[in-house]
C-alpha cells in the first residue's frame, strides 16, 4: 500500500524557497526584492484611504446566499469583468461573458487550465520563455501532456524576440492554448505593441488557437488602467472566445485575500447553464467555494463611485511610485558605474525588472549582501525605496565585478 512517506522528497524551489530563506535571515542588511511592498517612504501602505473609507462597509453579510455558489459572487465577477471589457452589460445578459471567482489569479489559471483539461480535450500549451514560474505547472498537474513555451525575450538585446515568438506560435498544433501576458510581462517587463499585438491575433485566428490570457498588474504597466486592457479588448473586437486569469492582488494589496475572477467570453451563450456546471464541478472538486471577504470590498469599491475614486488615487500613487523607483535605480547603478547598459530599467513596464544576472550572481549577492532576488535575476521594484536603493546599487556593482 502506497504511504505518505512514500511521495519522493523533493525541496522547495522558486520563490517560495527564496521567501523563506529571506525570512529566516537575521541581517538588518536584507533586502527582499522577491514580493517587495507596497508601502510608501514613511512606511505606511498605499491605499489605506481607501481601507479606512470602507472600514464601514458590510462585507460579512450572511443574509444572501450568493458567496455560497463554487462560481462565487456574480457582483463581483460582473464587476471584474467589467474592469476588463468595460461595457458588458447586453453580452453579460446573453451568456456570452461570465466569471468565476477564484482563489486568486493562480486559482483562475487552475479551474481555465482544468476546464480545457476536462472539457475542450485541450493537449498542448504554450507559454512564453520566460514566464510566470507557476504556468508549466499549472498545466501539467491538470492533464496537459505538451507543455511548451514560444520564444519571447531575446537575452543578448533585452527586448522582446518578435518574429521567434510569432514563429513558434505559427507551428503549434491547431487547438493549442496559448497564455499571453496582458501587460506588465512577469518577469521580463517587456510588452508587445498594439501593432505586434494585431499580428499575434492574426496568427492565432489562421492557426485556431486557444488564447488565454493572464492579467495581474491592470493599470501597473502603462499606468492606466483601460489602456493595459487594450490587448484583451482586441481580441474580443475580432470575434476570439478566450479565457482570461484576472488576480487583484497587486491591484488592491490583498494577497493573502486570494481575490481572483475568470472570464469566459464566448461566442454565443446558448449553452451557458451546461459550461457553469461543468466549472462549478471542478471548484467543488478543489476547494468547494471561493472565499468572501476580499471578493466583496472590491466588489464594493469597484462599483461605488467615490470608493472607486479614492482607490484609483491611492493605485496611481502607487504606479508612480514605482516609475520613479525605476528612475532613482538606473541613475543609481550608473553612477556607480555598475557594468553593462542600464537603459531596460526604465524601458521595462510594472513591478518587476529582470537584470539577467546568472545563479551564481544572485547566489552571491543573497549570501555576501543580504539581497534577495530569483535566480533570473528578477527584481520586485516596490522592494527598493530611497534608503536602500544606493545600498543594492553597490552590491550590484560590486557582484558584476567579481569573476562568478
Amino acid at each position: 500500500m502506497v504511504q505518505f512517506n512514500d511521495v519522493p522528497v523533493v525541496g522547495q524551489n522558486g520563490y517560495i524557497e527564496v521567501d523563506t530563506a529571506f525570512h529566516n535571515d537575521t541581517s538588518p542588511l536584507k533586502v527582499d526584492l522577491v514580493f517587495g511592498t507596497f508601502r510608501s517612504e514613511d512606511g505606511s501602505l498605499y491605499l489605506l484611504p481607501v481601507v479606512k473609507k470602507a472600514e464601514n462597509m458590510v462585507v460579512n453579510d450572511t443574509s444572501s446566499h450568493d458567496y455560497l455558489s463554487p462560481t462565487g459572487i456574480e457582483g463581483f465577477t460582473k464587476s471584474a469583468c467589467r474592469l476588463l471589457l468595460d461595457d458588458i452589460e447586453k453580452q453579460w445578459k446573453d451568456g456570452m461573458i461570465f466569471g468565476v471567482q477564484c482563489v486568486g489569479g493562480a486559482g483562475a489559471l487552475k479551474i481555465g487550465a482544468e476546464f480545457l483539461s476536462r472539457h475542450m480535450n485541450c493537449t498542448t500549451v504554450y507559454y512564453p520563455d520566460p514566464s510566470y514560474e507557476i504556468h508549466g505547472t499549472v498545466f501539467s498537474f491538470s492533464g496537459f501532456q505538451n507543455i511548451l513555451q514560444y520564444r519571447y525575450l531575446n537575452r543578448e538585446t533585452k527586448l522582446i524576440d518578435f518574429e521567434g515568438f510569432c514563429e513558434d506560435i505559427s507551428n503549434a498544433p491547431i487547438d493549442s492554448v496559448i497564455i499571453l501576458h496582458a501587460c506588465g510581462h512577469n518577469p521580463t517587463g517587456l510588452d508587445l505593441t498594439k501593432e505586434q499585438w494585431k499580428i499575434i491575433a492574426e496568427i492565432m485566428k489562421e492557426r485556431q488557437l486557444i488564447p488565454f490570457f493572464d492579467i495581474a498588474y491592470q493599470g501597473m504597466a502603462s499606468g492606466d488602467i483601460e489602456e493595459d486592457t487594450w490587448a484583451i479588448r482586441h481580441f474580443h473586437k475580432e470575434g476570439f472566445e478566450f479565457l482570461c486569469a484576472q488576480s487583484f492582488s497587486k491591484m488592491f494589496t490583498m494577497y493573502n485575500e486570494r481575490v481572483g475572477n475568470l472570464m469566459v467570453v464566448l461566442k454565443s451563450g446558448f449553452n451557458i447553464e451546461s459550461l457553469k456546471v461543468h466549472f462549478e464541478r471542478i471548484v467543488r472538486s478543489i476547494y468547494s467555494n471561493p472565499p468572501n471577504h476580499g471578493a466583496r470590498t472590491v466588489s464594493k469599491i469597484l462599483s461605488d463611485p467615490e470608493l472607486y475614486d479614492e482607490w484609483s488615487n491611492s493605485f496611481k500613487a502607487m504606479v508612480n511610485r514605482i516609475i520613479e523607483i525605476r528612475k532613482t535605480f538606473r541613475k543609481a547603478l550608473e553612477e556607480e558605474g555598475a557594468p553593462g547598459k542600464w537603459n531596460h530599467v526604465t524601458d521595462q513596464k510594472g513591478m518587476f525588472i529582470l537584470l539577467s544576472l546568472t545563479d551564481s550572481q544572485v547566489e552571491y549577492l543573497r549570501y555576501f549582501h543580504h539581497i534577495y532576488m530569483v535566480n533570473c535575476g528578477r527584481i520586485n521594484a516596490t522592494g527598493l525605496n530611497t534608503k536602500n536603493i544606493s545600498y543594492v546599487a553597490k552590491a550590484i556593482n560590486d557582484t558584476l565585478r567579481k569573476n562568478i
